[in-house]
């Protein structure tokens, strides 16, 4: 994590650079901020989810082909609106926020004598146990649509959106076990780190565009989403002064420039169906470029944000809500759709038309109102009791735990890419993986009960339904 903060190597705190001066001394503290939090960070988190939210309802239209629904990709029937995508391409900053989070975390539990397998265990039960309950009931959702002769076609299509985000896990808990490696580099290598990520993710995209070897191109999720999370580590480590992240705000419009207006990448920061050249799936250098357009501006503006918050608590408590926010958001988009659309409640309009566009704020208010109690309801759904945490991490454990969260890892991609219903049917095969996965995850990650000296560890409350990784 640092050299410019030894403390926070050992987990003692260390105090953060002045963004203004680069010097060592203390950042003024949000007020009534929580001990040993940045709410700033929270503040990120949340809203990024927020802005994704918002931004995967407004890119989502409904039309009426030959008497089915059908969702278009407002992107791609209106080019013009691939700009506004700036605004609303945020997830670089949910892997910023995490690269800051677990640093941290990984310091402190390290500094304690927790091992690897036992940190990484519990961070990856806080997000898998709130996505069970998401794919368990878009499984009985399939269910129930098959019991009602809904078409294949439209089960595929619906169940594809619902699964599309899920794309975001697997990236991140493959992140999450490369923590402690990723920690050492950055220790070691410094800047020279996150800029070999960038190097990479770019010749990567020189094979994707050049020869034309499209399965090289996924590894860019580890370069550009791995470079991201990096800088998380840098930004809790002091290394960004405010000139700092300014010049890399600088430096990353600028190559985003040459890349995109000139270049062969589109402005498009979200996947356009049908591209040849794309800069969200897989990520691109393009992409990279404009997340540290945003990053830096970002980071720039934190000591004045957190010296004018006034409820940073409240900041904090609400990054409860941003697991479930995202992993339940397009529930309410595909329940309208189905039930207001046919009802007539909500009429088709051409996409662009003036009727459109006036009805797009009716759309994300009806989601809105929807989205909000639902998240509520996962919230009180009951808690799963505090559990023994296992402190003996043998290798037959790391093994069985590698195993499971690589399982669970396939299965998400293959959720993401494929959707719940491929030709209209439940993928038997990664929904076995997954579920067997995360059984095993949680089950290794359990004390045994035979163990006298790990029956004593202390036990951990697993998180509720819908907290994810802080």
């Amino acid at each position: 994590m640092a050299t410019t903060a030894g403390h926070r190597a050992t987990g003692a705190p260390a105090r953060e650079k002045d963004p203004r001066d680069g010097t060592g001394s203390q950042r003024t503290p949000a007020v009534n901020a929580a001990p040993g939090r940045n709410p700033y960070a929270d503040l990120l988190r949340i809203g990024a989810v927020g802005f994704v939210v918002t931004g995967h309802w407004l890119l989502t239209s409904i039309s009426d082909h030959g008497g089915h629904l059908h969702g278009e990709d407002v992107v791609s029937a209106l080019p013009w609106t691939q700009w506004l995508t700036l605004f609303f391409q945020v997830m670089p900053l949910i892997f910023l926020a995490g690269g800051y989070a677990n640093a941290g975390s990984w310091a402190r539990h390290h500094a304690a004598g927790e091992p690897w397998a036992g940190w990484l265990a519990d961070r990856a039960r806080r997000l898998l146990v709130p996505t069970t309950v998401y794919v368990a009931v878009a499984v009985l959702a399939v269910v129930v649509c098959v019991a009602a002769d809904v078409p294949a076609a439209i089960r595929e299509e619906l169940f594809w959106a619902a699964a599309l985000h899920l794309w975001f896990l697997p990236t991140y808990l493959a992140l999450l076990a490369l923590t402690p490696a990723l920690a050492a580099g950055w220790r070691r290598r410094r800047w020279r780190l996150p800029l070999a990520f960038a190097v990479l993710t770019a010749v990567v995209d020189v094979f994707v565009i050049g020869p034309r070897l499209p399965l090289i191109g996924w590894s860019n999720y580890l370069w550009v989403w791995g470079g991201l999370y990096l800088l998380g580590f840098a930004w809790r480590d002091g290394a960004f002064t405010r000139a700092g992240a300014l010049w890399l705000a600088a430096g990353g419009a600028a190559l985003w420039a040459l890349l995109v207006l000139p270049g062969p990448f589109p402005v498009s920061t979200v996947g356009v169906p049908g591209a040849r050249i794309q800069n969200a799936s897989p990520p691109s250098i393009a992409l990279a470029a404009y997340a540290a357009v945003l990053i830096g501006l970002l980071l720039a503006a934190e000591d004045p944000v957190r010296r004018r918050m006034r409820h940073p608590r409240r900041v904090t408590a609400a990054n409860a809500a941003a697991m479930p926010l995202y992993l339940w958001h397009m529930a309410p988009a595909l329940a309208v759709a189905a039930v207001a659309y046919p009802a007539g409640l909500l009429p088709f309009t051409p996409i662009g038309s003036g009727g459109w566009w006036l009805l797009r704020p009716v759309w994300v208010l009806i989601c809105a109102a929807l989205l909000i109690p639902l998240v509520l309801a996962m919230a009180r759904l009951p808690h799963p009791p505090p559990y023994p945490a296992r402190r003996a991490w043998t290798t037959g454990p790391r093994l069985l735990l590698v195993a499971a969260l690589a399982a669970a890892c396939y299965a998400l991609a293959h959720l993401a890419l494929h959707g719940f219903a491929p030709g209209g049917r439940l993928p038997a095969v990664p929904l076995l993986c997954y579920a067997a996965g995360t059984a095993v995850l949680l089950g290794v990650s359990t004390a045994p009960r035979t163990s006298g000296v790990e029956g004593h560890s202390a036990a951990r409350q697993c998180p509720e339904p819908g907290r994810g990784v802080d």
